[in-house]
């Protein structure tokens, strides 16, 4: 009786198995969960709240980056931490840096980003264009 059961319940545990151990190999290659530090996106990630964003790993040759995007990147001071900002400027595009009136060009393969709570927020303001 014991082993009709478990044959008929097998082919599921094992799709399951299976399910399981490709889902993981996919986020581990394509997504990641990234936790949200700091208050320098809030109010639309809030670190208090314990977010995490679920981030897509693209390269970034086949994926066309608008502004308006939340981006993650290393941060360009300690390459073990994440940054979470908007992408503000890309290639090419002028700017004016709102504390000191500098209007300036972006570099090709840089960026610019912010932070939604910009009163807080260490990005480009602070480390200059990001290289994209």
């Amino acid at each position: 009786m014991a082993r009709r059961a478990l044959a008929a319940v097998w082919p599921f545990v094992k799709g399951c198995a299976t399910g399981t151990v490709l889902g993981m190999t996919f986020v581990d290659q394509c997504a990641s969960v990234v936790p949200v530090d700091g208050a320098s996106m809030y109010p639309t990630l809030d670190a208090q709240q314990g977010e995490r964003a679920l981030v897509e790993k693209r390269c970034l040759y086949r994926y066309d980056l608008s502004r308006g995007d939340v981006v993650v990147f290393r941060s360009p001071r300690n390459h073990h931490e994440l940054l979470v900002k908007r992408l503000i400027a890309l290639p090419g595009d002028w700017i004016q840096v709102p504390e000191n009136q500098e209007i300036l060009q972006i570099p090709q393969g840089h960026c610019w980003v912010e932070g939604d709570n910009a009163g807080i927020s260490m990005d480009s303001r602070f480390y200059g264009p990001e290289i994209v």
